[in-house]
């Protein structure tokens, strides 16, 4: 039975009886379902042999099958895994410390797979199938789910899940780790602590989401914020006075959808010192930069893009999707709503950096005037195979990035916020 062939047929078997077993009636608890797992494998350890180890492995198999997430559970634990991605029952890939793999192991049926997403989506209290074959959701640890289904997808159920680490990430890590320096830090520490309003920008996987928990850590605890997000993934634990909302997708008859607009204009009567858009997509950035420029200062928000005048015009875009004033009105309003735009990138050693950190003027002559204050300059490159990152303990398969944030030499023109908060910088800034 140490045949990797007979021991996934020994499993079926007892995972079909498993199931039949759960079906027959009545609640059945973790604990409940355990043993009955033991009885089975005693019983069909009478007629083959499993080792001790086989025996253990196939117990908390069979129990994520039925109440995790089957075969994707033993990725969901591995706390060095930042991503899955599931193109279809035979193909499933993990992110691990910035390299992607592929598994050894699969589905074995795309029904099966659509089984654990059903589960999935079931526990966020969301749909998804043929009709609306797309979703966001998260897991209970607050790792966030994407779904699409066939016939949008066409190799089979696509899944994609990124986790977070079970403590937020803190400003002090991300020094370590090399994302910004001391001095970057300490500036937006005032920054958050004054209320300019923040715009993170950046790709896909580039760190906005942590960048964004690290910065909440210099909020003061006695402040009143609300936090509104698509999918909940913010972890903020330092403020006592939270309020956080989540977007709601219609049901199926197209009814009961709550959108990040809804949710951004309920915000702004709750009385808030603070409010955070976890991203902004669409539409709803009409409603962000009202609340930015009406009064609610200290708010934060991200968005992706590849540099801040290009987040800028996404902004344009987005804003244009809700409204029709001018061009030059709405470029207006984006420059009297947000104060900073932090600028991530994903390097070539998948390292992530914050690359810039830029002041947004005013708007002169109809374009948006920027104002950068701290920059990423490229050293050089070295070969770094046996090169350990701290906190990582992964060897680069290529050549480290080498560089620093480091001050451009301007400084800061807009200091009002500053003086009312009684908040002086240093540095040249």
């Amino acid at each position: 039975m140490e045949n990797k062939e007979n021991y996934q047929l020994l499993k079926k078997r007892l995972q079909k009886e498993l199931l039949e077993a759960l079906e027959s009636g009545g609640e059945w608890s973790d604990e409940d379902i355990m043993g009955q797992i033991d009885t089975l494998i005693v019983s069909a350890s009478k007629n083959v042999y499993l080792s001790g180890y086989k025996k253990l492995m196939m117990k908390q198999e069979l129990f994520n099958s039925v109440r995790r997430l089957d075969l994707l559970q033993e990725l969901v634990d591995d706390k060095e895994i930042t991503e899955i991605m599931v193109n279809g029952a035979g193909d499933i890939f993990y992110e691990k410390y910035g390299h992607i793999c592929r598994w050894d192991k699969s589905f074995e049926s795309n029904e099966k797979l659509e089984d654990v997403i059903q589960q999935i989506v079931a526990g966020a209290n969301r749909q998804v199938n043929e009709a609306s074959p797309i979703v966001d959701a998260r897991l209970a640890d607050g790792s966030r789910v994407n779904v699409v289904l066939e016939p949008v997808a066409l190799n089979g159920p696509i899944l994609t899940i990124r986790k977070f680490p079970e403590q937020p990430m803190s400003m002090e890590r991300l020094i370590r780790q090399g994302a910004l320096t001391e001095d970057a830090a300490a500036f937006l520490e005032k920054l958050v602590r004054a209320k300019y309003n923040i715009f993170i920008s950046g790709g896909t996987g580039t760190g906005k989401t942590t960048l964004l928990n690290a910065l909440m850590g210099y909020v003061p605890k006695d402040e009143r914020v609300i936090t509104i997000e698509d999918s909940a993934e913010l972890q903020i634990h330092n403020i006592t006075n939270l309020v956080k909302l989540e977007a709601r997708n219609a049901t199926a008859d197209g009814e009961h959808q709550v959108t990040i607009r809804d949710l951004i204009k309920s915000a702004m009567r709750m009385r808030p010192d603070r409010i955070i858009v976890g991203e902004v997509r669409g539409a709803e950035s009409v409603d962000m930069i009202q609340a930015m420029s009406s009064g609610h200062d200290g708010s934060i928000s991200t968005g992706h893009s590849g540099s801040p005048e290009e987040m800028l015009s996404r902004l344009e875009t987005m804003v244009l999707m809700g409204t029709d004033i001018p061009l030059v009105a709405i470029r207006k309003q984006i420059a009297s709503a947000i104060d900073i735009i932090v600028q991530l990138e994903r390097l070539r050693d998948k390292s992530r950096r914050v690359t810039e950190i830029t002041e947004v003027v005013d708007c002169e002559n109809g374009e948006i005037r920027l104002n950068p204050l701290f920059i990423f300059k490229e050293n050089s490159e070295v070969s770094s195979g046996n090169m350990v990152r701290e906190e990582t303990s992964y060897a680069f398969d290529e050549a480290s990035v080498l560089g620093k944030l480091i001050h451009s030499g301007n400084t800061l023109i807009h200091r009002k916020k500053l003086e009312a908060a009684a908040v002086r910088l240093e540095g040249g800034l």
